[in-house]
C-alpha cells in the first residue's frame, strides 16, 4: 500500500507481486485512482479493477470496501477486453461494494464550486459524495443491480437532485445518465457476489491474497492530512473492513513509497519546492495524475510522514519506487524533523502540519544511470547509502527498489 499521498507506484508493485499470489484483491477508493502499468511498451491505467488482471489464472475482486461508477468500469474493462484481456471469468466484484451515480459526480463538483478557495481539490469523480451516502445508509450498492434497482435508483437520483436545486448548480444529466445504466447493464456480466465470504474461504483452503490499496496513507480519512483526504480508509486497517478478513488475517504490510515527495490537488505539503529543482523532479518523474492529468506537487523525501505511515499501518517491509527519478542530483535532501509555526522541532507527526517547515539533511547523489541495473551488486554506493539512510531513519528494511517503469526494472535485496 502506499504510505504517503499515493501515485507511490503501487500498481507496478502488485504487478511484479503477481505471481506469488493466488488472489489480488482491491479493498478500498475507486475511479479516482489510477495505477499506471507498464510492460511491453504498453501503458495501461487501471481505476477500479485490480492489477492482478495482467496475469491469467488469478483471481481479481473488487471489495466491498471500494465504489465503482458503472460507466468508467465499463471504459476501463472494454479498453482491457480490446488488448486482448479476458476478465468476466477472473474478475469478481463485491455485493456490498456501493455504486457511485452520476448525481454524485455532480454534487462533487458542486460541493466544490461552493468551497471557493477552500476547496479541497477533489477529482470530481463523485467519490466523497458516494461515501457519504454509504455512512448515511442511503447509498446504492452493486447488490442493488440484482433486485429492485430501479426504485431505489430513482429515489436516491431524487434526493441528489434536490440538493443540486438547492446549490444552484446547473447540469444536463441526460447523456452521463445513459451511458451509466449501460454499465449497469455491462455489470451484470460478471460475478457478483458475497467476496468477503469467497476471501476467506481462499484463505482457509490455503491460497495466498495480495490486497491491494488506493492512495496513501496520508490521505486516510481517520490519520491523513484531514480535511484534505480520500473518503476512505487507506491503511491497512482498511484491509480488514474493505475485505471482511479478520485482522490475525495480515501478514506483511508492504509499504510502497517514492524515493522523492508528490502530492496531488489541496492541503499542506511541507516539502514542496517551488523552485526549478522541484519542476525538474515533475519533468523525470513525469508526475501528473494518472486519472485527472494534473501537475503534481513535487519535493524531497519526507521521513516524519514516512515514519508515522509505518507506524499506523504495521509496515514490514518497503518498497521504494521512482529512484532512477534522482539520477541527475549531485546532492539529495532528506526531510527528517518539522520546524512547527511556534519555533519548536519535532520529528513527529503533528495534528496540522500547516505552517510546518522541514528540517533536511544533505546526501550526496550517485549522479549515474541506474535504469538499465537489474541487481543490488550493480547499485551506485551513493545509492545505498541512501536506502541505509532511509531504513535507519523508519526502522525497516528496504526489500525492494524500482530503478524504472518497466516490471523488469525491479531489484529485490
Amino acid at each position: 500500500m502506499g504510505i504517503v499521498f499515493g501515485d507511490e507506484g503501487k500498481g507496478k508493485v502488485v504487478d511484479f507481486f503477481t505471481p506469488r499470489y493466488d488472489v489480488i484483491a482491491r479493498f478500498a477508493g475507486g475511479c479516482n485512482a489510477g495505477h499506471t502499468i507498464i510492460f511491453d511498451g504498453k501503458k495501461f491505467v487501471l481505476r477500479s479493477i485490480p492489477s492482478g488482471i495482467f496475469s491469467e489464472n488469478k483471481v481479481n475482486i473488487i471489495g466491498n470496501g471500494c465504489v465503482i461508477a458503472p460507466d468508467l468500469f465499463m471504459d476501463e474493462a472494454g479498453e482491457l477486453e480490446r488488448a486482448g484481456y479476458s476478465l468476466t471469468d477472473r474478475l469478481h466484484i463485491s455485493r456490498r461494494a456501493h455504486l457511485i451515480l452520476p448525481t454524485h459526480r455532480l454534487l462533487d463538483r458542486a460541493y466544490e464550486q461552493a468551497k471557493g478557495k477552500n476547496k479541497v481539490g477533489t477529482t470530481g469523480k463523485g467519490i466523497g459524495p458516494a461515501y457519504s451516502d454509504k455512512a448515511a445508509r442511503v447509498g446504492l450498492r452493486v447488490g442493488d443491480i440484482l433486485s429492485g434497482f430501479d426504485e431505489k435508483y430513482k429515489t436516491l437520483k431524487a434526493a441528489h437532485e434536490r440538493i443540486l436545486h438547492d446549490l444552484h448548480y446547473d447540469y444536463d444529466l441526460k447523456e452521463v445518465e445513459e451511458k451509466w445504466l449501460e454499465g449497469v447493464e455491462y455489470m451484470r456480466r460478471f460475478h457478483l457476489n458475497d467476496t468477503e465470504i469467497e476471501i476467506n474461504r481462499m484463505l482457509d483452503g490455503g491460497k495466498n491474497v495480495l490486497a491491494e490499496g488506493a492512495q496513501g496513507t496520508m490521505l486516510d480519512i481517520d490519520h491523513g492530512t484531514y480535511p484534505f483526504v480520500s473518503s476512505s480508509s487507506t491503511t491497512s486497517g482498511g484491509v480488514c473492513t474493505g475485505l471482511g478478513v479478520a485482522p490475525s488475517r495480515i501478514g506483511e504490510v508492504f509499504g510502497i513509497f517514492k524515493a522523492y515527495s508528490t502530492r496531488v490537488g489541496s492541503g499542506p505539503f511541507p516539502v514542496e519546492l517551488f523552485d526549478a529543482t522541484g519542476d525538474k523532479i515533475r519533468k523525470i518523474g513525469g508526475e501528473y495524475g494518472a486519472v485527472t492529468g494534473r501537475n503534481r506537487r513535487c519535493g524531497w523525501i519526507d521521513l516524519v510522514a514516512l515514519r508515522y505511515a509505518v507506524v499506523i499501518n504495521g509496515v514490514t517491509q518497503l518498497v521504494m519506487m521512482k529512484s532512477d527519478v534522482l539520477d541527475d542530483f549531485p546532492t539529495i535532501k532528506a526531510c527528517t524533523a518539522y520546524i512547527l509555526p511556534d519555533g519548536t522541532q519535532t520529528t513527529d507527526m503533528p495534528y496540522d502540519t500547516a505552517g510546518c517547515k522541514p528540517v533536511y539533511t544533505d546526501i550526496k547523489g550517485w549522479q549515474t544511470d541506474i535504469t538499465g541495473m537489474r541487481s543490488e551488486a550493480e547499485l551506485p554506493a551513493e545509492l545505498k547509502d541512501y536506502i541505509a539512510f532511509i531504513e535507519k531513519a523508519l526502522g525497516r528494511p528496504v526489500k525492494i527498489v524500482s530503478v524504472g517503469p518497466d516490471r523488469e526494472a525491479t531489484i529485490m535485496r
